[in-house]
């Protein structure tokens, strides 16, 4: 979907120009740069003060100033997903083709920990980490990532019906305020959970805990895929 110079959710099947290898690059180096600023600034937040609140607060806007830097940078070349969640979701709709999101997804995976690998070389700390943070875990936990990513996919694709030169900003927003309405302040994004395993800092979740949050967050797609279509549609005869 094309509006002014914005593509997002980008197809090969419907871009003329479109470059698949051009585009997992983007999808690597996106998500490699969301990892700098989500773990980075969750760092800075904790060398900076010892309120959680405060720190909550540096961590959050910082990823509202990354996130619409980052897809307003890569929207025209991948779409800027930089999420498997937001890649399956699109995939579901065949929006995207099987074989682009194969591409994708590795590649968003391997650019968040690859980010969290450089943002720990950035601050001077040990590169391989495992996090010892043990409280994301649980019901109250796994149910704010199904709503999280739900609400993640609703506010992409209204946006995408609305008003698609606005998604980068409803997104970063959304984010933004999902971080302080959630319990599991929103991680939304299987690529960005695996990735925080790998670092024992303010951002980090224990590894154990991080299979029950993809399967938390591939509920929210799912969930977002049987409810969106007949919510946004505009007339009764549109499938």
């Amino acid at each position: 979907m094309r509006e002014g110079s914005i593509v997002l959710g980008v197809s090969e099947a419907t871009t003329p120009g479109f470059n698949l290898g051009r585009a997992a690059l983007a999808e690597f180096v996106g998500t490699f740069f969301l990892l700098l600023g989500v773990v980075g600034s969750g760092i800075m937040a904790q060398q900076l003060t010892d309120d959680v609140g405060l720190q909550l607060l540096a961590n959050s806007t910082a990823t509202v100033g990354i996130l619409v830097a980052l897809i307003l940078a890569f929207a025209d070349t991948s779409g800027a997903h930089f999420n498997p969640a937001v890649t399956l979701a699109f995939l579901l709709r065949k929006d995207i083709p099987p074989h682009q999101a194969a591409a994708y997804i590795p590649a968003q995976i391997a650019g968040a920990v690859l980010g969290v690998w450089a943002t720990h070389a950035m601050y001077d700390l040990p590169i391989l980490q495992l996090s010892e943070t043990m409280h994301r875990t649980g019901p109250a936990q796994w149910g704010s990532e199904v709503l999280a990513t739900f609400g993640l996919l609703f506010v992409i694709f209204g946006g995408l019906r609305a008003r698609p030169e606005a998604v980068p900003s409803l997104v970063a927003f959304y984010i933004t305020g999902a971080y302080w309405f959630t319990a599991s302040t929103s991680f939304a994004n299987p690529a960005v959970t695996i990735a925080r395993a790998f670092s024992d800092t303010f951002a980090g979740i224990f590894p154990s805990h991080v299979f029950a949050f993809i399967i938390a967050q591939l509920l929210g797609v799912a969930i977002a895929h049987v409810l969106l279509r007949p919510l946004l549609k505009r007339n009764a005869s549109e499938v």
